[in-house]
């Protein structure tokens, strides 16, 4: 049998090969996100940790009211840096997140895997509790997770387009540099498959005035990204806004 010849539709410069590359290299651990609770974990919780995960209000209530020591309960941490508040967000319980915040807990903290409640419910496309979160008063503008992203990055790359326009709207950095050297623009590109939901991202960042000529490592810009990906939508969306 033949070995098959592939050839290109289009020609790729050397800087989208190398980027091609790198992204293979980095794919397993890119899906490598957040942590939730596992159930062993779930059910060892006692105090905060257990009433948070419930949505619990009265009981979180409760051990607050009768707390000797309330600002280091709330903000204790379980065997992976999560405290009552995180544990509340991922488990999408916006009631007890709220009775916690009125309490006294900080809601800004990053548990063991540098993530806070804005990222985790970014992540988990989660509109209603981030919602809840940014009203409180929560950070769209905390620098989180192993690669020095955002939560708008997180949730670029994911295409959580309605997550994008929230965190747009609280101010979080459009044009913020992770440590793999990619904005939430080029997430949207080149973690994302082309489709409508990274499409509707890609729209909500342009809408928002993110740069578009800004590089990855290698000196590809978005268009150039999406080009080789054969992402007709997000290219016509790039040309439209005059991006090279």
């Amino acid at each position: 049998m033949k070995p098959r010849r592939f050839t290109l539709n289009r020609p790729l410069t050397y800087g989208v090969v190398a980027a091609a590359c790198v992204l293979s290299a980095l794919a397993p651990l890119i899906a490598v996100a957040q942590v939730a609770p596992s159930a062993a974990e779930v059910a060892a919780y006692q105090g905060l940790h257990a009433v948070a995960n419930k949505g619990d209000v009265a009981g979180i209530e409760k051990l607050t009211s009768a707390s000797r020591d309330l600002k280091a309960e709330l903000n204790a941490r379980d065997g992976n840096g999560r405290t009552p508040l995180h544990v509340a967000t991922f488990a999408r319980q916006s009631g007890a997140i709220r009775v916690l915040v009125k309490a006294g807990a900080n809601i800004d903290l990053l548990d063991r895997d540098i993530y806070d409640g804005v990222t985790i419910a970014a992540v988990a496309d989660d509109e209603e509790t981030l919602r809840t979160l940014l009203a409180l008063g929560a950070s769209a503008k905390q620098v989180t997770s192993r690669y020095d992203g955002t939560a708008l990055i997180a949730a670029a790359h994911l295409g959580h387009d309605g997550v994008v326009r929230q965190l747009i709207a609280a101010g979080a950095p459009l044009d913020h540099v992770n440590n793999l050297h990619w904005t939430a623009v080029i997430e949207s590109v080149v973690l994302g498959n082309g489709g409508p939901r990274h499409q509707a991202t890609l729209k909500a960042l342009i809408d928002a005035g993110a740069n578009l000529q800004l590089a990855d490592r290698q000196g590809n810009t978005p268009l150039q990204l999406a080009r080789s990906r054969g992402y007709g939508e997000m290219v016509k969306l790039l040309e439209k806004a005059g991006a090279k």
